[in-house]
């Protein structure tokens, strides 16, 4: 899997993460275990509520639809982002599509509202790390697992106590550590099968072109909703969901 995105918008992303790390590192020994995030103990309590640990799932990396074999699962990466996700959210019901939303933590740390419109529309979450760092295969253990459970603890505590349901390596950057920690923590790790390349900006004819062609690949399918201008990505979309329709898919999530 090809690896996406140049370093200086998450380079943004990673500097905010900074000043949450310290707080975060210790936050994460619990995050993935915690339901609904709220940090209060109730009157009276001496000690913190302690939630059910999410059940483990499977280590390999998912790219299959929970629809079958004429299944399609839209993914979107990188946000939520204040301008590109409520139009990719807008394009989707329009179509009648539930989609899987990739979230940079900090992103959703920042925009609660987002995440929680994304839940409430019926959409899954997955974990894309805090920095979107897609060099993380070659990191520690240790960076790795902050990484992923300091944003699962970001991206559950916006969503109102929604756990995401995927891990998805920036870049594809997984390790069987990664894919291991992940997936004991309830995320099962998300490839993808057709690259859109949105992120790079080709222009919505060669985003659909690409994506019509790619299909044959697999059901999985990737697109940006933050790091950029994702107009092209927007209109791509309303192109593309009612052709996949038109050729006998249906709309489905990646298997857990």
């Amino acid at each position: 899997m090809a690896r996406h995105g140049g370093r200086g918008w998450y380079g943004q992303v990673a500097a905010a993460a900074l000043g949450v790390t310290a707080v975060a590192v210790a936050a994460s020994l619990w995050s993935a275990q915690a339901g609904p995030v709220d940090g209060s103990a109730g009157a009276g309590s001496s000690a913190p509520r302690t939630a059910p640990k999410a059940a483990p799932v499977s280590v390999e990396i998912a790219h299959a639809s929970d629809r079958g074999a004429r299944g399609v699962n839209i993914t979107i990466d990188d946000g939520p982002d204040p301008v590109w996700t409520p139009q990719v959210l807008e394009v989707l019901q329009q179509y009648g599509v539930k989609a899987t939303f990739c979230m940079v933590g900090p992103q959703a740390q920042a925009h609660p509202d987002l995440v929680r419109q994304v839940v409430a529309a019926g959409h899954r979450l997955c974990d894309h790390t805090v920095s979107h760092d897609v060099t993380m295969d070659k990191k520690s253990e240790a960076y790795q697992s902050q990484q992923i459970l300091d944003a699962e603890r970001m991206i559950t505590k916006a969503s109102g106590g929604v756990r995401p349901l995927y891990y998805r390596a920036p870049g594809g950057a997984f390790t069987p550590y990664s894919r291991k920690l992940a997936a004991s923590h309830g995320m099962r790790p998300l490839g993808w099968n057709v690259d859109s390349k949105d992120f790079e900006r080709p222009g919505t004819n060669a985003i659909v072109t690409t994506v019509k062609s790619e299909m044959p690949n697999g059901p999985t399918i990737l697109f940006h909703d933050a790091g950029g201008d994702r107009s092209e990505t927007v209109a791509a979309l309303r192109e593309v969901l009612p052709w996949l329709r038109e050729q006998g898919y249906s709309f489905g999530f990646p298997v857990r």
